[in-house]
């Protein structure tokens, strides 16, 4: 649901680069070097097709790391992406019909399985 209300919002690129990076912390030797070229090009790369909203300090020093990648790359990156989404569109999506609608449905749910 949350996925989709990005998707409305035009803004899934956050999700997506932290799920990428959740991903990425699970691979190992080439696989690793590669996918953070990867990343790097989708998400943080100026102009980027799904350029992420990051500081430049935050996105200077991840891009220097990625000179010999570890598992930790992304992390102080993939950090300031969750507290943006939590401190924005997370906030809007507790407001939103989507999730007015799901409540809703959970609501009907439970009153449903008391009656029985």
């Amino acid at each position: 649901m949350f996925n989709s209300f990005l998707a409305s919002e035009y803004s899934q690129e956050n999700l997506q680069f932290w799920i990428a990076c959740e991903a990425y912390k699970r691979l190992s030797g080439a696989k690793m070097a590669r996918e953070a070229q990867r990343i790097y090009r989708t998400y943080l790369s100026v102009q980027s097709p799904k350029e992420v909203n990051l500081d430049s300090k935050t996105r200077l020093e991840t891009i220097a790391g990625l000179s010999s990648p570890n598992h930790y790359v992304f992390d102080a990156a993939q950090k300031k992406i969750m507290a943006l989404m939590q401190k924005d569109s997370y906030r809007r999506f507790l407001r939103s019909d989507i999730c007015n609608k799901l409540r809703s449905q959970v609501d009907d749910k439970e009153q449903c399985c008391k009656n029985e």
